[in-house]
Formats: C-alpha cells, sequence, structure tokens
C-alpha cells in the first residue's frame, strides 16, 4: 500500500472503495436526483399556476387560495384554474399565467379529457388518467415521494430501536440477552398481517398508524446484527482497557463500541428502506395502506389490476417501482463491499 493509501482513515478508504462501484455510485446519485426532485412536486406537477399577472396585480396561487371573482369569475367558490373562462382571462393582453410543467395534481380530475377515463396517454395527461380521470403521471411523482419518505421513516425508527436492543444484549449479554432474546422470540411469532387486519378494521386508515405498527416489527433484524457485532467486540482489548480505566458502561457503548460495530448494520440499510417501500405498496395494493386519497404506488397497482386494458397505469408504476428497488439494491450492494475491510 502507498503511503498515501496508508494515511487515509478507515471511513475515507471506505468512501474510495465505494466510489470504485460505479454501478453503486451512479445509482446513489440518481436515486439523490430523482427523490430530491420529487420534494418539489407541488411546484413540477399541479393544477394551480405558479405565478399569475392580472389586470396589473400579481398573486401566488400556490401560497394562497383565490375566489373565482379574482379573476373575473362570478361565484367566491375556489377558482378552478383549469376553466377555459379563467384560461381565456389570463391570456389576455397584459395578463399571464406561468404553470408547473405538469398541469395537475395528483387529486386534480380532468374533467375536459377528450376519452373516458381511464383514458390513454395523450400531450394533456403524458401517462394517461386512471379510473377516475386523475393524471397518473403526478399520482406516480406524489406517490413515489410518500413511498421513499415512508421508507425512510420506518428504517430510522427500526434503525434507533435496533441498534439500542441490540447494543443491550451484546454489550450486557447473560441475563438481560437471554431476557431480550426470548422477548424477540415471542413478538416475532406475532402474525403482523393479522394484527393489521385487526386494526385496520377498528381505526380509520393513517400512514401514521401503519408507520408505528410496522416499527413494531421492523427493528428485529437490525436489533440481531447489532447484538452480534458487540458480542464479538466487548471482549476486545480496547474495551477491557476502558473499563480498567473506569469509564461508565454508557461512555464505551456510546464512544468505543458503537462506531465499531455499525457496519453491518449500515450496510443492511439500503436493503431495508427496499424491504419498507415494499411492505407500503403490497398493503396498498390490499387496502391496508395509506387512505384511498392519498397518491399511492400501491393503489395505483390494485387500478391496473381492476383495469386491465388500461395498461398505461400498470406499466408506469410498475417501472417507477422496480427503477427504485434496483437503485436501491445497487447501492446496498456497493455499500457492503465498501465497508468490507478484506478488499483494497
Amino acid at each position: 500500500m502507498s503511503a498515501r493509501g496508508s494515511s487515509l482513515s478507515p471511513g475515507q478508504r471506505a468512501w474510495r472503495r465505494f466510489r470504485a462501484n460505479r454501478r453503486g455510485f451512479v445509482s446513489l446519485w440518481i436515486f439523490i436526483v430523482v427523490f430530491g426532485t420529487s420534494l418539489f412536486a407541488e411546484i413540477l406537477s399541479n393544477d394551480r399556476p405558479i405565478l399569475v399577472r392580472y389586470e396589473g396585480e400579481f398573486y401566488a396561487p400556490l401560497l394562497r387560495d383565490y375566489p373565482e371573482t379574482t379573476f373575473g369569475g362570478d361565484f367566491r367558490t375556489l377558482t378552478d384554474y383549469h376553466d377555459p373562462f379563467i384560461r381565456e382571462q389570463f391570456a389576455r393582453p397584459g395578463n399571464w399565467a406561468v404553470y408547473p410543467p405538469n398541469h395537475y395534481r395528483f387529486d386534480t380530475i380532468n374533467y375536459f379529457a377528450p376519452s373516458p377515463n381511464p383514458a390513454p396517454p395523450s400531450r394533456e395527461n403524458l401517462f394517461g388518467t386512471d379510473d377516475r380521470g386523475r393524471d397518473v403521471l403526478a399520482r406516480l411523482l406524489y406517490g413515489f415521494r410518500i413511498s421513499v419518505l415512508f421508507g425512510l421513516a420506518l428504517t430510522v425508527l427500526g434503525l434507533a430501536i435496533g441498534v439500542l436492543t441490540g447494543a443491550l444484549q451484546g454489550y450486557f449479554g447473560g441475563r438481560v440477552d437471554l431476557g431480550f432474546q426470548r422477548f424477540i422470540e415471542v413478538w416475532g411469532s406475532i402474525p403482523e398481517l393479522y394484527l393489521l387486519l385487526i386494526l385496520a378494521s377498528v381505526f380509520e386508515p393513517s400512514i401514521w398508524i401503519l408507520l408505528a405498527i410496522l416499527s413494531l416489527f421492523g427493528w428485529m433484524g437490525l436489533s440481531d446484527y447489532t447484538r452480534a457485532e458487540f458480542l464479538r467486540n466487548r471482549t476486545l482489548e480496547y474495551v477491557t482497557a476502558a473499563r480498567a480505566l473506569g469509564l461508565a458502561n454508557r461512555t464505551i457503548i456510546w464512544r468505543h463500541l458503537l462506531p465499531n460495530s455499525l457496519t453491518p448494520v449500515i450496510a443492511f440499510l439500503p436493503f431495508r428502506m427496499s424491504a419498507a417501500i415494499v411492505a407500503l405498496t403490497s398493503l396498498d395494493f390490499l387496502g391496508l395502506g395509506v387512505p384511498p386519497s392519498t397518491p399511492s404506488l400501491g393503489e395505483l397497482l390494485a387500478q391496473g389490476k381492476a383495469n386491465l386494458d388500461a395498461w398505461w397505469i400498470s406499466l408506469g408504476t410498475f417501472g417507477v417501482l422496480v427503477a427504485t428497488l434496483l437503485l436501491l439494491i445497487f447501492v446496498g450492494e456497493a455499500l457492503r463491499d465498501a465497508l468490507d475491510t478484506r478488499k483494497g
């Protein structure tokens, strides 16, 4: 190894190995760009203009509701910016409106579609509409954002609970480890799907309830990885020296053992996140996930199943889901190889 290579920290060497994996590195950037773009879904896909100039005044419909009378209408109801009369008002000399690239929100119904719903792809609806006349592209964009945010939240919660329980088991061992293991065996034997069915019949479907239920079961795999690393590392010399110096258990766990025990946990996170996205999609497909009005990849797949002739619904949703999972898997494989110290 060169002098420059030997001066690098373990983290820097891992980063260099990760960058050397072109497939994983490019997949990470693609995922970051696509997810970052979806965070601005309201600007990219909305049924309201971003900015309007009407009769010498400026309006921001994205930030504020305006009645129809503001733009020359007869009613004080909220303005329908797809109304041909409103479009004509904005087209008058001196007036203009800046619309998002896609003129539909996830819940906007296209009442002026030339074809019956579900309508095939057209210039107005690039990915077609679903069986209720809602733009498929808009629902894919918003649904992708919800799926990724849900996967991130579930992964973070599982990481926090799993690392905490695994660290306690691995560090203290003995009765603490035995008690936790018996609890995990009992808790893991509870049928998760049956519990969801029961709660779905009691409570109104909500993404927060779904997140809470899945987080109760999603930490056990991460706990096993952390426990194994703590059991291996707690007998090493630096831990023995820290104990001899009189350091508190909390300090040893947080400052010494935890940074050296997270390698397999970090490598497992992209796979955990992909599993969370699949879980949300599957539950939405079965009608046990988010409320029906919420944009969801699983709900779109269910619509595709119910409307087999509307191929554009299933094709677009399947493509987004497969591409997302492939990107996460490629990142996870690259991260696993980068954190393997046996590789140069």
